[in-house]
């Protein structure tokens, strides 16, 4: 049986006396995408580059590819791909003459790197693209020749940092067909992303970080049934409080604030919309279609519901 590509252990780091990453531990199966969630300043970036051996933990134990970290960092990156969260493509290379120099890196004949150019390419939907100077490029197209970038040593293990970030629609679909071609033929991806619809496309298993400590993991499914209320009502418009009396109107806010919680466990306001969570959502319905000016939608709970729910709605620098 093969060792698991990935294994955290009670992972610690700190910045001075700032802890970054409070006593983290997960694994990673071979074949399955684990998703790394949390609001920007969780830990995510910090605990992937301790993971690729980039940054010393203050304390705590990582085996990458069965080898630890960081004293042989650089024999387990050889069987590694990286996607990081800015590209860094070389603008002075075309996109093949940067697959061939990243090529090298992991000390691969020029002739081997060559010969699987066109199909990184191909894989990528940058076919006709070889010769192609970087600044060239729109932003789609680089991100996925940096994703092409990645898989030219044939990694076991691909560590994608935010890897849709900035990208349109069509791109981040295409992107996400890769992936799951990817882990289709075994591969194995650790990703981080703010984008709650990709993890519950992509991922196996999910971790949601916040200052540093796992705070919930399992597959999507399970999270959301563990930890919020099956079904979301979501409330906007104008209220009239009292149908005969127009002139006495508010917002779903304020209706919220005076009628929700007799017909839900939980109800959340952010700005003027109100976010009623329930196990048995009839009456509230019902409620609603009698109110005047209220306008609601009924849906699932999802991922984004949870993620708002253990890591809060307050931005985050």
């Amino acid at each position: 049986m093969s060792s698991p590509p990935l294994v955290v252990t009670d992972l610690h780091k700190n910045f001075g006396d700032t802890p970054i990453v409070r006593g983290i531990s997960f694994s990673l199966a071979p074949g399955e995408c684990y998703a790394l969630l949390g609001p920007n300043g969780a830990g995510k970036t910090t605990t992937l580059r301790c993971c690729l051996g980039l940054t010393e933990p203050t304390s705590g134990h990582i085996m990458l590819g069965g080898e630890p970290l960081p004293r042989r960092a650089r024999e387990a990156r050889l069987r590694v791909g990286v996607v990081p969260q800015m590209d860094n493509l070389d603008p002075d290379f075309t996109a093949g003459e940067n697959l061939l120099v990243y090529g090298r890196y992991f000390g691969m004949k020029d002739a081997d790197i060559r010969a699987r150019i066109p199909q990184l390419l191909s894989f990528a939907g940058l076919e006709g693209k070889e010769n192609s100077r970087i600044q060239t490029l729109s932003g789609g197209m680089k991100r996925r020749l940096t994703l092409a970038r990645a898989l030219v040593n044939d990694p076991d293990l691909l560590i994608l940092d935010e890897p849709t970030t900035g990208l349109d629609p069509q791109a981040r679909h295409l992107i996400w067909e890769r992936l799951k071609a990817l882990l289709a033929r075994g591969k194995t991806v650790l990703l981080t992303t703010h984008f709650m619809d990709e993890a519950e496309r992509l991922a196996t298993r999910i971790a949601i970080l916040d200052a540093g400590k796992l705070i919930a993991q399992g597959t999507p499914r399970e999270v959301i049934q563990t930890h919020i209320e099956p079904d979301v009502v979501e409330v906007f418009g104008d209220w009239q409080n009292g149908a005969a009396d127009t002139s006495a109107t508010g917002t779903a806010a304020d209706w919220a604030r005076a009628n929700a919680a007799q017909f839900v466990e939980r109800f959340e306001v952010s700005g003027e919309t109100a976010f009623c969570y329930a196990h048995e959502p009839a009456a509230l319905l019902a409620h609603l279609h009698a109110q005047h000016g209220l306008r609601y939608l009924h849906r699932p709970a999802n991922l984004e519901d949870v993620f708002l729910k253990l890591t809060g709605r307050e931005l985050r620098d």
